[in-house]
């Protein structure tokens, strides 16, 4: 056969279909299986105790919250008849299944409430109450893990033994759905005194980002205070290393817990003080989004 013969055949209808046809859906596969909203904007956030939630919630943190508000689950809690991976609205708890109140729950009902109705707000909570940062170090948790107390080895094994493992495949689940639109921490009470804190967040923040492929300076940190002086707090002095976060991180912004209420422990907030302080939380980051 010559080669305008050969050409002919190739170019004929029904060859052409052949082609054609299994090529156009082969591009159009990437579109429709990882299309983001660009109004469904994504928060992770990671820490411990105060993070996780120590309160109780009460009657009125179960109500009214708006569909819009959601959180993206990240153990497997049958009871409450959620699965690992899978979003809800965001009624507590928002962390593990017996969790308490957490600043998340009223970040994300300030933010719902303040930005148009076309954007949604997700979160993706991983924390472990009494781990020092270094739990969340990607490359050396593993040592950290392995002299963890056994009172903590449950809340790992929730996660795989991998909190930061945990919160990173979430995350790029979550970024099939949106965007994510900044990293909200409370950590700290665990490294009191560790002047070394502040580059250890930035190890961790700066993992999260390339991980994530994210842009430094587009993913603002916003950092929450341990408990004030002005409440007794008893690590209070550990609010002077986290003042220090944004000389290391340009986009890291401290949120105050300045008037926060707190526990008989001096430790851990209360309800009405995790309320406060995630409305502080959300009024930092509505401020970012204006700009």
């Amino acid at each position: 056969m010559n080669d305008q013969k050969l050409l002919t055949r190739i170019l004929s209808p029904v060859n052409l279909k052949r082609i054609i046809i299994p090529a156009l859906l082969f591009l159009t596969l990437p579109f429709t299986s990882f299309a983001q909203d660009p109004d469904f904007h994504i928060y992770l956030c990671l820490g411990q105790s105060n993070m996780e939630g120590n309160a109780r919630f009460e009657a009125q943190d179960t109500v009214q919250v708006d569909p819009r508000f959601q959180v993206l689950q990240a153990v497997n809690c049958p009871d409450l008849k959620r699965e690992m991976n899978q979003w809800y609205t965001a009624v507590p708890p928002l962390t593990r299944c017996n969790t308490g109140l957490t600043p998340i729950d009223y970040f994300g009902r300030t933010m719902v409430a303040e930005l148009p109705e076309k954007v949604r707000v997700g979160v993706i909570v991983v924390a472990v109450g009494g781990c020092k940062i270094e739990l969340f170090d990607k490359d050396n948790y593993t040592s950290y893990t392995a002299t963890a107390p056994e009172w903590m080895k449950g809340m790992l094994q929730q996660y795989d033994g991998n909190p930061y493992g945990r919160l990173l495949s979430l995350a790029k689940e979550a970024q099939k759905k949106g965007v994510i639109k900044g990293i909200l921490l409370h950590q700290g009470e665990s490294n009191t005194g560790d002047s070394l804190w502040v580059h250890k967040v930035k190890g961790v923040y700066d993992h999260l980002l390339q991980d994530l492929h994210l842009q430094p300076g587009q993913v603002p940190l916003l950092a929450g205070e341990v408990v004030n002086a002005d409440q007794g707090g008893v690590c209070a002095s550990m609010n002077n290393i986290i003042a220090k976060l944004p000389q290391t991180i340009p986009a890291a912004h401290v949120i105050s817990s300045k008037g926060c209420t707190v526990a008989a422990d001096k430790l851990h907030f209360n309800a009405a003080g995790y309320r406060e302080l995630g409305k502080r939380y959300a009024a930092q980051m509505l401020s970012l989004l204006k700009k």
